[in-house]
């Protein structure tokens, strides 16, 4: 089986991790989830920006602004209505299948706050 999805609006966990991290990282992850599940633990480098305030017409944080953004939740449901919201605004966005559950069952990191090791919530 392919490691990338046939869906080109949906990402698997290994292509999300090979767009987002590092230096010249060719995309931004941004982190869906709300504030409670976002503090217990995210990938390194995610930006946060609820899906609840985003439908309410919030801003993407400045960061995202202009960049190609790989959507992340828990388990991909949320990301996956941001996404699809956010390509109506013209943003391009694509979608992490199986979200941070699939992305800490992959062995890739989760920190909380200040660093420490986190948990996905």
């Amino acid at each position: 089986m392919s490691p990338f999805s046939r869906d080109k609006n949906r990402v698997t966990v290994e292509e999300a991790h090979r767009r987002t991290q590092g230096a010249h990282a060719p995309a931004v992850l941004l982190d869906v989830r709300e504030r409670d599940e976002w503090g217990a633990g995210r990938a390194p480098g995610a930006l946060h920006a609820p899906l609840s305030a985003l439908a309410a017409g919030a801003a993407l944080p400045q960061a995202a602004q202009q960049r190609p953004l790989v959507v992340i939740c828990r388990s991909g449901n949320r990301s996956q209505q941001a996404a699809d919201l956010l390509r109506t605004r013209g943003v391009d966005a694509v979608d992490v299948k199986g979200g941070m559950q699939q992305w800490a069952g992959a062995g890739y990191p989760v920190v909380g706050a200040g660093g420490s090791e986190g948990s996905v919530a």
